[in-house]
């Protein structure tokens, strides 16, 4: 029996597969998609906007790549560590890159690659695959180098889950796993991560995206600026992230998860660049009934309504994800009591910054702001 085989038998076993229920808020876990549905095409309307009214230091100048989603599954007592040293055990070797010391890599993932993607011109032939950035329950995510230029990558390996759910893409002759599909369709900005190349097997699929160096997630950007940052350096990464989260719906796709550990941030340059659209969903006209995503970043209509839309619910992700940025902690009850009461301010930032975050942070969804004019408030036009 395979290792991916035996991989997958560990987390049926192990993990408690059952139906999506209404209201079921889910960590980082994609929703049960209905193909039936007719997505909103690219440049589509959100039927929800009826008014204009977690954590680790950087490794080699890079990111840890955020837990990896899979559509149905409630992660129950799997210990992935647990598995990973007994594979090794039986594995016996790893998988290296020949550019780099020599540093153990998951011979579920390795293995499984090598023996899937022989041919030339594959996944394996392409790339020097190197050590291990991160891992989440279902994937692994690693350092390589693509061989014909030397360009530093991330290789994304993902294990593949029953009913997971494949979409069309335009210019794509065969359907595509839901992340993929989602992630080429929003690949229409430099604030989106590139998927520079992907492969689809029996078991599992892989990603290749491009890796920025230097960089690493907001939080720990964060982090190393104090715990906080100051209003020019929120603004800067702020537009960015409302830019990516226009372009995302203006593709037709929901992103659903955006937060600090989603969000590259490139010392040097200040660039922004969101990643992992693994509990994405394709845009539609309808609301949504099952949240998938990040407890922190729900917006409170998914409890009181049952409801949510997209761009409301985006909204508010980056509503506290500013809020974050600027204070250094996550709203309490008595912040957002005041929030809804439009009287909200907290000493040492601008009255704008103030009433962006309080027009974001509505309770009543149709009371935030409008995603689109998001870059157009006061805050942004303040001179750093």
């Amino acid at each position: 029996m395979g290792l991916i085989s035996r991989l997958k038998k560990i987390i049926e076993k192990e993990c408690v597969q059952e139906p999506c229920v209404l209201l079921k808020i889910t960590t980082n876990t994609a929703e049960n998609h209905h193909p039936d549905e007719a997505p909103v095409a690219a440049g589509g309307f959100d039927g929800g906007e009826k008014t204009e009214s977690e954590e680790k230091k950087k490794k080699n100048s890079f990111w840890r790549w955020p837990a990896l989603c899979f559509p149905r599954l409630r992660a129950a007592k799997y210990d992935l560590a647990k598995a990973e040293k007994k594979y090794q055990a039986e594995a016996g070797s790893y998988w290296t890159s020949t550019d780099a010391p020599a540093s153990k890599v998951h011979p579920a993932a390795g293995e499984q690659l090598e023996q899937d993607v022989p041919g030339k011109g594959h996944i394996r032939n392409r790339y020097k695959i190197g050590p291990k950035l991160g891992q989440g329950g279902f994937g692994f995510v690693y350092e390589a180098t693509r061989c014909k230029d030397g360009l530093e990558v991330a290789v994304k390996f993902s294990v593949k889950q029953p009913n997971m759910p494949y979409i069309r893409v335009h210019g794509h002759p065969e359907e595509v796993p839901m992340e993929i599909g989602l992630t080429l369709m929003a690949n229409k900005s430099s604030q989106i991560i590139k998927l520079l190349d992907w492969e689809d097997n029996k078991d599992h699929y892989v990603m290749v995206m491009e890796r920025p160096m230097p960089s690493m997630d907001l939080r720990s950007f964060v982090k190393l600026h104090g715990e906080r940052l100051d209003e020019g350096t929120a603004r800067k990464v702020m537009r960015q992230a409302i830019e990516a989260a226009n372009v995302c719906m203006k593709s037709g796709v929901f992103h659903r998860d955006i937060k600090m550990e989603n969000l590259l941030v490139n010392q040097d340059t200040m660039e922004v660049k969101l990643i992992d659209f693994g509990c994405g969903a394709q845009l539609k006209k309808f609301a949504y009934e099952v949240f998938s995503g990040t407890n922190a970043y729900c917006p409170p209509e998914v409890t009181v309504n049952g409801t949510y839309y997209a761009k409301p619910t985006t909204v508010w992700s980056l509503g506290i994800l500013l809020f974050m940025m600027a204070c250094g902690y996550y709203p309490t009850d008595y912040d957002l009591d005041l929030i809804n009461k439009k009287s909200w301010t907290r000493p040492g930032l601008s009255q704008e910054c103030c009433q962006l975050i309080s027009a974001c942070l509505q309770s009543d969804p149709q009371q935030r702001i409008n995603l689109e004019k998001m870059h157009l408030h006061d805050w942004f036009k303040v001179m750093d």
